[in-house]
């Protein structure tokens, strides 16, 4: 793989993983790294999942790279939030001053 076709991979993938940012409710940006790097993870996980169905652009192929994307979205969003929990309870943060 060529640097050209890895930098057209990570574009398609990004785009990949920000339509599935917009499909999984909740979630923030990413920026187009993040978003780069989730499409990535999602696209494999989405080919393991669902095979190579459906159209493909630049080796990516679109229909699982979202559907894993969005859930690899939703689990990284869950994580974040269940940390979140824990150290906002550590540091005491959502109680009432008396």
């Amino acid at each position: 793989m060529d640097f050209v076709h890895f930098f057209f991979y990570l574009i398609v993938a990004a785009v990949c993983a920000g339509i599935a940012s917009r499909i999984v409710p909740g979630v923030g940006k990413n920026g187009f790294l993040g978003s780069a790097v989730l499409g990535m993870i999602g696209a494999w996980v989405g080919t393991m999942l669902l095979g190579n169905v459906g159209p493909s652009l630049e080796g990516v192929p679109l229909a699982p790279a979202i559907v894993g994307s969005a859930a690899i979205i939703f689990a990284a969003h869950a994580i974040s939030r269940l940390f979140a929990g824990f150290s906002a309870g550590a540091k005491g943060k959502g109680k009432k001053p008396s």
